[in-house]
Order: C-alpha cells, then sequence, then structure tokens
C-alpha cells in the first residue's frame, strides 16, 4: 500500500517518521509533499522517502492520502488532486474544521474520506485523534485511518457531530493545559523557587497525573480525595480554585473553543447549487 502525506509540517513529519520507524511502510512506498522544494529535499534526505511538489503527482498511486495542511489551503489542494483521484483511494483528513462533506464535493464522486482531529503531542506520539467517516467511507476506511494514526497515538471514533467538541477538548487541550503549567510554574517562582526547579515540579507532576489518569484507570475525583486531606494544603488550594470559577470557567472556554470551531467550518462549506 502506498502513502501519500500531502503537507510536510510537524504533524506531517511525525507521521511520516511513525510509518517508517514501526515497519508499517518502507521508504519506497510513501510520498511526501510540501510547498518549499528546500523542505521536501530535506525529508527525502531524512528518510529516504519520494517526495514532490506536486500534489496530483503525490495522489496517482497511492492507496491512502493523508492531507495534512492547513484549514485555509484545502480549497487549492483539493482542486489540484480532485481531478486524479478514485473511488478506489482514500482520504484521511487531519485539517480541524473541514466537514466530510466539503472535501467529497471537491473530489469525484465515490471517494471515501475519513476526518481526523488529532492534537499536538501527536508530534512525540503522545496524541489523541478523534475520527469519523464520511458518506462514502465505511468499516474498512475507518480502520485504515485508525491504522495510520495509531503511529501517533491513540485514536476515539466519534460521530461528525461531534467533531468540534473534539477539537474544543483535545485539539485545543494542550493549549488548555500549558495555561495551567504556566500559572503553577510562576507559583513556584512567586514562592521563592528557581524557574527550572518550579517547572520541573510542574511538568512531572503533570506527566505522572495523567500517567495515573490513563495507565491506572483512576477517576478524577479518586485521584482527587486520594491527594486531598482533612484540613490539609490541598484543601484550601481546592476552596480558593472553586471560589474563583475556576470549573466554570473552563466549561464555559472549551464550550466557547467548540462554538468556534463550529464557525470556522461554515467557511469551508460549498456553495448551494
Amino acid at each position: 500500500m502506498n502513502v501519500a502525506i500531502l503537507g510536510a509540517g510537524k504533524i506531517g513529519e511525525s507521521l511520516l517518521s511513525g510509518l517508517l520507524s514501526s515497519g508499517w511502510r518502507t521508504p519506497d512506498e510513501i510520498v511526501v509533499t510540501g510547498r518549499r522544494p528546500e523542505r521536501v529535499e530535506e525529508l527525502v534526505g531524512r528518510y529516504g522517502v519520494r517526495g514532490t511538489t506536486s500534489n496530483a503527482e503525490a495522489v496517482q498511486g497511492a492507496e491512502i492520502v493523508v492531507v495534512a495542511i492547513k484549514p485555509q489551503d484545502f480549497d487549492v489542494l483539493l482542486g489540484e488532486i480532485g481531478p486524479v483521484m478514485s473511488e478506489g483511494q482514500t482520504v484521511l483528513s487531519v485539517a480541524a474544521a473541514i466537514t466530510t462533506a466539503s472535501i467529497e464535493a471537491r473530489l469525484p464522486s465515490g471517494v471515501p474520506v475519513v476526518r481526523s482531529m488529532p492534537n499536538a503531542p501527536s508530534v512525540v506520539r503522545e496524541g489523541i485523534a478523534g475520527i469519523c467517516a464520511g458518506a462514502h467511507a465505511d468499516e474498512e476506511h475507518l480502520a485504515l485511518a485508525e491504522e495510520v494514526l495509531r503511529h501517533l497515538g491513540d485514536v476515539v471514533r466519534v460521530p461528525e457531530r461531534y467533531m468540534d467538541a473534539v477539537t474544543a477538548v483535545s485539539g485545543s487541550g494542550p493549549a488548555y493545559f500549558a495555561l495551567l503549567a504556566e500559572a503553577m510554574i510562576e507559583a513556584g517562582i512567586l514562592l521563592g523557587l528557581t524557574r527550572e526547579t518550579s517547572t520541573q515540579l510542574v511538568v512531572q507532576s503533570m506527566l505522572g497525573t495523567a500517567k495515573l489518569l490513563r495507565d491506572e484507570k483512576m477517576h478524577p475525583v479518586e485521584l482527587r480525595e486520594m491527594v486531598t486531606s482533612p484540613g490539609g494544603t490541598t484543601i484550601q488550594a481546592i476552596r480558593h480554585l472553586e471560589m474563583a470559577g475556576v470549573r466554570a470557567a473552563f466549561l464555559n472556554a472549551i464550550d466557547a473553543a467548540c462554538k468556534r470551531s463550529a464557525e470556522l467550518a461554515i467557511g469551508h462549506e460549498p456553495d448551494e447549487e
């Protein structure tokens, strides 16, 4: 199976690296594209894959076409590859806010499309992606998309109507954690710790907490109660966070992100005939 990765950015290169390091595909079975010839040459030299600046050339003979470009570049790219695509190829989109219907409208009838929303930790293969099927994609195409995306982390299936929620929760999620880490690090500095020490304490605490929640299957409430002793330091901190409305702020913020994702998608919908 030949794979075309259209887009030589961070996600595109991470996927390329993952497919090769796992042995799932060999260099001669992958072609990568980019707008800048020097970037394409860099990836060809680093990984030994085929490279080109022509998206139309790259998709010819590829069983799966991964579209890893920015949403604003979608119309141009689909205009390039649409005339040379066929039903025997699967399109896997990793662009935010682009619906399957919008992609299908610019491709030949019957081409299966799978939409996904990976997040930033995908570049270190600790990401997670929500995926959904378009009108012509069935179990076979979803399974193929999952197999590809698992080289970046975990995968969950959702109906397409929930993809904006996936974007708001996990797509934007790393930014929320980064903001929290920034605040905690600054608090450590306020209390007299060096920036290096405070950063190490916060980052490792976040990593360890994530592992407890994921690997030990602990419920967040269970973990919080395990750390919170009666009359202790943690309950005082939790009290102040609740008084500041932190929980409500997160609910409102993620809801706003979901609505914004839906708004952005409207701009990419095909015009009604």
